[in-house]
């Protein structure tokens, strides 16, 4: 767990600076903003580092914020609450992935909600004796809890 949590958090810092970066780059060329970095920022060139220090704190906190594990109650035996939840997953945009450690996986069909989510898009199912827990993007995640609790 620790190197997904960097990895997420490396990808995030980077999708903070093209973002930060972009929108200046729209500022300077649409002559909204000073075009010259010493004169843009209040200390200059200083403010880079000040600024990529802050983002990187920001990255540091995303994926203990944006990423979760909860439980869906889903009672019933296997053959009765595997296809709920096949059918909850395919309804919201996820395919189910082979994986050889004998848990689940679903991932995003839509490239477009693969390429918003960096390709942290898996949601991991395990089954558990009350129903499934998926680990997530944390907002996916509340999401299908809920699709699975009342789909019964």
């Amino acid at each position: 767990m620790p190197m997904r949590y960097f990895i997420r958090a490396a990808k995030y810092f980077v999708q903070l600076l093209v973002i930060l970066t972009l929108i200046i780059a729209v500022l300077m060329a649409a002559k909204i903003v000073d075009t010259d970095i010493s004169q843009l920022f209040v200390n200059g060139y200083d403010s880079l580092w000040q600024i990529a220090l802050l983002m990187a704190a920001f990255a540091a906190m995303y994926p203990r914020l944006g990423y979760a594990r909860r439980e869906a109650l889903v009672p019933g035996s296997d053959e009765e609450a595997y296809p709920v939840l096949d059918r909850v997953m395919t309804s919201h945009g996820y395919q189910k992935e082979a994986r050889t450690d004998g848990r689940l996986s679903y991932r995003k069909s839509s490239f477009g909600d693969r390429l918003t989510r960096l390709w942290e898009d898996r949601i991991t199912v395990d089954r558990i004796a009350t129903g499934f827990g998926l680990e997530g993007y944390n907002r996916d995640v509340v999401r299908l809890v809920n699709y699975l609790r009342d789909s019964r």
